[in-house]
């Protein structure tokens, strides 16, 4: 299974405002294993950038003056997501940016790339329900060093988030990626599209066996706090 972890910033918060993005990271996993395979570009937006913004980022315009500019870079970003699942932190935002990107230059939406899109927002929320899921707090939580974070920045951030994402599905990832978290978006209003006719894969005894396993093993070592071993599946 090949995932690519994607992050992007921004001049600003909305491209209604005519905000555009002026940083792309991708970081590449292969069978729940890092390759050390990245695509990172700046872009000149051709625009100063908001101030909120600036101050996450602080990439200034004068730094993104000789940098290329979004249509330059766009076949080579497509062909590196193609087919891949997208795994991305609040997925709408940067999705909805990115489909922006590429309706001004005439090229399809982003869902045409690749096959399906895990929102780790989401998957946050569903697992830690009233805590903070930034991806801060979530670094934190989950003991991924994240001290060299002054900045946001778009591979920095993928690459945190891939370890996150990872040690937040370790053990349990076919049960907790689900129809809440992986979602496809629609160009406009970035819904999820009906998924029905997927196949789906179910656990077999053995798998089943192993899985409870390990769930008493949680549940013992944090004497009675795991959540998972309370549910009815």
């Amino acid at each position: 299974m090949r995932y690519i972890v994607l992050d992007t910033e921004t001049t600003g918060l909305e491209t209604a405002k005519g905000n555009r993005i002026v940083e792309i990271g991708l970081v590449e996993i292969v069978n729940r294993q890092l390759t050390g395979r990245t695509f990172h570009h700046y872009l000149n937006p051709d625009r100063d950038s908001e101030p909120g913004a600036l101050e996450k980022h602080g990439l200034t315009t004068e730094f993104l003056a000789d940098k290329p500019r979004f249509p330059e870079i766009a076949n080579d970003f497509l062909e590196f997501i193609q087919d891949s699942t997208l795994i991305i932190h609040n997925a709408v935002f940067d999705i909805g940016f990115l489909d922006h990107e590429l309706k001004l230059i005439d090229k399809p939406a982003l869902k045409n790339h690749y096959k399906e899109v895990i929102d780790t927002l989401l998957l946050a929320r569903e697992m830690h329900p009233g805590k903070r899921n930034t991806l801060d707090a979530l670094c934190e939580r989950y003991g991924v060093d994240n001290q060299h974070r002054t900045y946001h920045g778009a591979l920095l951030d993928a690459k945190l988030l891939g370890d996150v994402y990872l040690a937040m599905t370790r053990g349990q990832e076919a049960l907790i990626v689900d129809e809440h978290m992986v979602s496809t978006f629609d160009t406009n209003t970035h819904t999820k599209r009906d998924r029905a006719g997927l196949k789906v894969h179910y656990a077999n005894v053995e798998e089943l066996d192993l899985h409870q396993q390990q769930l008493s093993k949680i549940d013992k070592d944090s004497k009675g706090a795991c959540l998972w071993s309370k549910l009815t599946i």
